[in-house]
C-alpha cells in the first residue's frame, strides 16, 4: 500500500543512500524504506552478512537455537539497557512485535482484573488484528472492527494520562514519536510521569520503538532520552536493515511474565536474519551511526529552515526522524515534486513531510537533499501562485 502522494517507481538497485528505477533515473533516497536502511543500499557489511549466513544456515525453525539468534538476543539487551533480567524473542516484523507486547500486557494481570490497556490517540502500532486494535487511528481500524477488547485511547497529554490510568490497567504502550501522526514528540516530561504512574498502579509501560529504534533519534532507543527504564519495548525496521525481522525485549520483572509455549513463531529468529541484524547493530556501534543521527539530524533541519520556502512551517523531530511541518495540505504534491527532481521522501499526511534518511549519510548527501527539496518546493510554490 502507498503513501499519500507517492507515484508507483520499479526500483531496480542501490547503493549507499541512493537508489535507480528500471530506466536508469537516479533517486537520493531519503526514506529508506521507511526507517529501515539504517546502512543504506548494498553496504558491504550487510551484503556479506547475507552471503556468508545464506552459505551455512539459513532456517532451523524454532524447535531450536542458533549462535546468531543467541548472539543477537544478548546484544539488543545490552543496548536497551535492559540488565541480567532482560530477555529477547524475535518475530518477523513490527506487528508481530507488538502482537507479542498486546499478549505480554494480558499476563500482566497477577489474579487481578487488569483488563485495560492504553494507548495513545493518532498511535500506530501495525495492521495485524492486534496491533491495529492498539493504533489510535479510526479510519485505519473501522473497517475491521470489532477489533481484540479492553483497548482504550487517550490523548498524549500528562493530565489524560493521571486522569485515565488505575489499578485495572494491565499496560500503556507508546511510541516516543508518533512517526505515522506526523513525527510528533510527546510532550516535554511525558515518558517520566508515565513511568512514574505506571509503576505505581502496577502496569507495565511499552515503548514502541520499532520506527525510532536501531540509533536512529541519536540515541540507540528513543525511550533513553529521558533517562527512563520500561517494562519492554518492541522493536524491527532499522534492526535488520533490510531484512524482516522484528522483536520485544523485556526488563525486569517482566521477564518473567511469558512461560514456555505461551509465544511463537516458525521464522522467527532464524539465522539468516539474526546474523544480518548482529551486523547491522555492530556496523552501527562501530561507525558510531548513532552520533551521527544526532548530528546531522540538526544539520538537516537547519537546512531546511534556511531555504525560507513559505511552504515550511518549520520542522520536528529527533536526529534522522524528521517532519516538516507545512503551511498548507500540499504534502502530496511536494512528494510528487521531489521525485521528479530525484528525491525520495515521505508524506506522513497532507501537512507534513517525513523525512528517515540512512544512517550513512554526510555532507555529500545533506547537500544534494537541500538542493532537490528546495526545487522541489519551488516547483509546488510556483505551481500554487
Amino acid at each position: 500500500m502507498r503513501s499519500i502522494g507517492m507515484p508507483l517507481r520499479k526500483l531496480d538497485r542501490g547503493e549507499g543512500a541512493y537508489v535507480w528505477d528500471d530506466e536508469g533515473t537516479e533517486y537520493l533516497d531519503f526514506l529508506a524504506g521507511i526507517a529501515v536502511n539504517s546502512l543504506g543500499h548494498a553496504h558491504p557489511v550487510f551484503v556479506e552478512a547475507v552471503s556468508r549466513q545464506a552459505a551455512t544456515l539459513a532456517h532451523v525453525s524454532n524447535y531450536f537455537t542458533t549462535e546468531p539468534a543467541l548472539e543477537l538476543a544478548e546484544r539488543i539487551v545490552r543496548l536497551a539497557g535492559a540488565g541480567e533480567n532482560g530477555r529477547a524473542w524475535f518475530g518477523n516484523s513490527g506487528a508481530e512485535a507488538n502482537e507479542a507486547a498486546f499478549k505480554l500486557a494480558r499476563l500482566n494481570n497477577s489474579g487481578e482484573a487488569r483488563t485495560r490497556v492504553l494507548a495513545l490517540v493518532d498511535a500506530f502500532h501495525g495492521r495485524t488484528m492486534g496491533s491495529l486494535a492498539l493504533t489510535g487511528k479510526p479510519h485505519m481500524r473501522e473497517a475491521f472492527e470489532p477489533l481484540a477488547g479492553g483497548v482504550e485511547h487517550i490523548p498524549a497529554t500528562i493530565e489524560a494520562l493521571e486522569a485515565s490510568i488505575d489499578d485495572a490497567v494491565a499496560a500503556l504502550i507508546l511510541e516516543p514519536i508518533q512517526g505515522e501522526a506526523g513525527v510528533v514528540e510527546l510532550p516535554a516530561g511525558y515518558l517520566e510521569a508515565a513511568r512514574d504512574l505506571t509503576r505505581r498502579h502496577g502496569a507495565l509501560l511499552i515503548v514502541d520503538e520499532i520506527q525510532t529504534g536501531a540509533g536512529r533519534t541519536g540515541e540507540w532507543f528513543g525511550f533513553q532520552h529521558a533517562g527512563i527504564t520500561p517494562d519492554a519495548i518492541t522493536v524491527a525496521k532499522g534492526i535488520g536493515g533490510g531484512i524482516p525481522i522484528g522483536g520485544l525485549v523485556t526488563f525486569g520483572a517482566a521477564s518473567d511474565l511469558y512461560s514456555k509455549g505461551q509465544h511463537g513463531s516458525t521464522f522467527g529468529g532464524n539465522p539468516l536474519a539474526t546474523a544480518v541484524a548482529n551486523a547491522v547493530l555492530g556496523e552501527i556501534e562501530r561507525a558510531d551511526l548513532v552520533g551521527n543521527a544526532a548530528r546531522r539530524g540538526p544539520q538537516v533541519r537547519e537546512r531546511i529552515e534556511a531555504i525560507g520556502s513559505p511552504l515550511v512551517a518549520g520542522t520536528r523531530g529527533r536526529g534522522l526522524l524528521i517532519g516538516v511541518a507545512l503551511t498548507e495540505p500540499v504534502a502530496g504534491k511536494i512528494v510528487d515534486a521531489a521525485l521528479a527532481r530525484g528525491l525520495i521522501v515521505n508524506a506522513a499526511n497532507d501537512v507534513t513531510i517525513r523525512l528517515a534518511p540512512p544512517l550513512i549519510i554526510g555532507d555529500a548527501e545533506i547537500d544534494a537533499f537541500t538542493d532537490r527539496f528546495a526545487a522541489a518546493l519551488a516547483d509546488v510554490a510556483h505551481a500554487a501562485s
